[in-house]
Order: C-alpha cells, then sequence, then structure tokens
C-alpha cells in the first residue's frame, strides 16, 4: 500500500495539518485506494501535542484527530518506511537528503509537487503570516495538488519496493 509522510521541523503544526488534509480527501472520495499517510518532524522530541492554534485551525478546516497526535523525530528507520516524504521548506529536503542518502529520491518539496514551483510553507513560530492563512495553505495545496501527490506516491511504490524493504531492514 502506498505510503507518505509529511514533514515539518517540529511536527506540531504543519505536517499533522498537511497529513490531516490529504486523508480528509481520500476519505471524501470513498476510494477504494488504501493509503498510509503520517507526520514527523525534523528538530522535535517525540510524544509533544499539537498546540491550541493548531487544533482550532484544524476544527476550522473540518480535520480530525489532531487532539490525539504526538510529534516524532526523522530517523532512518521512519523514512525508510514511505514511499514518498513531503516536506515544508527546502532545508528540510536538503538536510534530509544529506543525512538520509538512502531516500533522496523520495523527498520532495510540497510545493513542488503541487506548482511545480520551489518555495517554502513558513513556520507559524517564526513568521510574520498568520497561523490561520498557513493553514488555509497547506489545506488549499493539498486539495488542489492531491492527484499529484497520490500519483507520486503511487509511482515511488511500485519502483523498488524490495529494495526499500531491504534498506529499512538494516536500521534499527
Amino acid at each position: 500500500m502506498p505510503s507518505i509522510l509529511f514533514v515539518c521541523t517540529a511536527n506540531q503544526f504543519r505536517s499533522p495539518i498537511a497529513a490531516a488534509c490529504l486523508l480528509k480527501s481520500i476519505k471524501q472520495e470513498d476510494t477504494e485506494r488504501n493509503w498510509i499517510v503520517e507526520s514527523a518532524g525534523t528538530w522535535t522530541k517525540d510524544g509533544l501535542r499539537v498546540p491550541g492554534t493548531a487544533l482550532q485551525i484544524a476544527e476550522r478546516l473540518g480535520l480530525d484527530r489532531l487532539d490525539r497526535h504526538r510529534s516524532r523525530q526523522i530517523n532512518q528507520r521512519l523514512l525508510g518506511n514511505f514511499d514518498l516524504i513531503i516536506v515544508m521548506e527546502i532545508s528540510h529536503k536538503e538536510a534530509i537528503r544529506s543525512e538520509f542518502p538512502s531516500v533522496y529520491g523520495r523527498v520532495y518539496l510540497l510545493s513542488e509537487i503541487v506548482d511545480d514551483l520551489f518555495y517554502d510553507i513558513p513556520d507559524p513560530t517564526n513568521s510574520a503570516i498568520s497561523t490561520t492563512d498557513i493553514g488555509r495553505e497547506l489545506y488549499t495545496l493539498i486539495t488542489k495538488g492531491k492527484e499529484k501527490i497520490l500519483h507520486l506516491a503511487e509511482t515511488l511504490h511500485k519502483s523498488k519496493p524490495a529494495e526499500r524493504e531491504s534498506e529499512t531492514s538494516r536500521y534499527p
């Protein structure tokens, strides 16, 4: 089954909202395709909850289960379990590709997939843009780009599954 991992810095706002948006969009279609869609962070502690502002925005967007979300840090094993890794910032893409070269060809910027452009989705902790606007931008990008995202994940899933399984078994 194809799998997608959304990655941001703290795994407390952008990536969990993006994952929830994609899951909502998939469920609305009542599709027969089964998907694994999760999120993680490049620089976080495991087990942190999403802040109240993220919960409020998720509620306004009609997203479920963010109150159950707990942050988690990326590592080789986690990354190896996903066909497509979608990041929010160019620096995330560069860092993951550098630190985890085995996933190099599976790391894409969200804007790159959806708009064929390279731009960051700003981190709400150090941005002048409101959290509401960032949440809406994520929702718009995911909704608009859902088919491109799913197609890319399916293509990557079919490309080298045996190689990927051995890659994840090498790391504890």
